[in-house]
């Protein structure tokens, strides 16, 4: 445990601390963001309104949106001298989200990423390996202050080159991966490629997140890359990664508390919903100086436990993320995620773990095919075992889904790799 005091507080004290730092936080957006005030005027609510930490659902929701109709700078609530860095999204589905730190932002954030990698097995004696892009996205920097803030040693390298880096991590020792889980399979891939085995490495641990991924990838990433793999959650509205981390139970991701105020709506009505029910998670920030989040809705699907864990830290654990609402496909009106179809290839174990869902529009009908790669042994069969695999496989998914769909099983390394997220739809309907 990177800090004890703060990761294993008192629930109680936890509270008076939240509802201290949360009557700070609505007094200054109140009186620094036109927007908030604005917001709150229309909900007939001032900061004095909320009395304690159940009165928060009382306040509106902030959505992306907000973020681009206010760009670049409209939710800052300090001057940009003091703003010491930016990171912003891609932009590519519109207007880019910016977002900026002070100095003390900087600091909190190395804090959460010490935890989130101390969590995983990090120490000062560790080499972590950054695989994650470094630039305006904030996986890279993110991760790489936590490491020197740990003490640990960074290699800084970002993605692609994949044989280089799976040299590079031979070569230096590498002891720590951090990446997407897509990305790691790849890797996982180019070692065996390079007729290497996990062994010829050292590596013993992974932290992996900025895309959703099953229990059954875990086992995966865990098998043949032969290490410890932790699932992390983040998002650069809300700082970046660190805002939730896997401990060695794997019993849930501890969202810090401390920095943090997490609920489960239901994401049609905007209803509080009680905890272990599933929902979308909405976060609200209570220590950032710079760019403060007030129920923030991250369009993520997943759950709230605070019951104690074994490993001692108290604060509430997150389900792995199992979707996204904005991800979320609608096939003939019923909803399909496409990490419930990765369950299901996972589960079976007699494919690889790549696929990608198509949809197209016949006529009024939507159509979803699945692509699944097979192995190499597996593709040289006989056709009709390969045809035996494509009816069960759309057995067990139309099972799961409720709708049909055409399976069909392409050869090894068809399937484009990605050294980020993993484009795992493909939507071909004219909407």
């Amino acid at each position: 445990m990177w800090n004890p005091n703060h990761e294993a507080i008192d629930r109680e004290k936890l509270a008076t601390l939240q509802f201290l730092r949360l009557k700070q936080t609505l007094e200054k957006v109140y009186q620094l963001v036109p927007f908030y005030r604005d917001s709150f005027k229309k909900f007939g609510i001032e900061p004095g309104d909320i009395r304690s930490l159940h009165d928060l659902q009382k306040l509106p929701f902030t959505v992306k949106d907000d973020l681009r109709d206010n760009f670049p700078y409209g939710l800052f609530t300090v001057d940009l001298n003091e703003v010491v860095r930016i990171h912003s999204s891609s932009g590519t589905t519109g207007i880019p989200t910016v977002v900026g730190y002070t100095k003390n932002d900087l600091e909190t954030w190395a804090e959460l990423m010490a935890r989130t990698l101390a969590a995983g097995g990090a120490t000062r004696e560790s080499i972590v390996h950054i695989a994650y892009g470094y630039g305006l996205f904030t996986g890279g920097l993110g991760v790489h202050y936590g490491a020197e803030k740990i003490g640990a040693t960074v290699v800084p390298i970002s993605g692609g080159q994949t044989k280089r880096q799976v040299s590079m991590m031979k070569n230096l020792g590498t002891t720590l991966l951090a990446c997407t889980p897509s990305y790691a399979l790849f890797i996982a891939e180019t070692i065996a490629d390079m007729d290497l085995k996990p062994g010829d490495l050292k590596l013993k641990s992974g932290i992996f997140g900025a895309e959703p991924w099953s229990e059954n990838m875990r086992l995966v990433i865990e098998e043949k890359l032969q290490i410890d793999a932790f699932d992390i959650y983040g998002l650069s509205e809300i700082i970046g990664p660190g805002v939730s981390y896997e401990c060695p139970a794997k019993a849930g991701l501890h969202l810090s508390e401390d920095h943090f105020i997490p609920e489960i709506i239901d994401s049609a009505t905007g209803e509080v919903l009680p905890e272990g029910a599933e929902g979308e998670l909405v976060i609200t920030t209570i220590s950032k100086e710079a760019l403060p989040m007030i129920r923030y809705r991250t369009r993520d699907i997943t759950t709230l436990n605070s019951e104690p864990c074994t490993c001692g830290r108290t604060h509430t654990r997150m389900a792995k993320v199992s979707g996204r609402t904005d991800d979320m496909i609608i096939i003939r009106g019923v909803n399909v995620f496409p990490s419930q179809v990765e369950s299901i290839l996972l589960e079976m174990g007699e494919t690889e773990p790549h696929y990608q869902l198509v949809i197209n529009r016949a006529g009024s009908l939507d159509n979803l095919q699945v692509l699944v790669e097979v192995s190499d042994h597996m593709f040289s069969d006989h056709i009709r075992g390969l045809e035996t695999l494509e009816n069960r496989l759309r057995a067990e998914i139309e099972n799961m889904l409720g709708v049909s769909v055409d399976v069909k099983l392409v050869e090894p390394k068809s399937i484009p790799r990605s050294e980020g997220k993993a484009q795992r739809v493909i939507d071909k309907r004219n909407l």
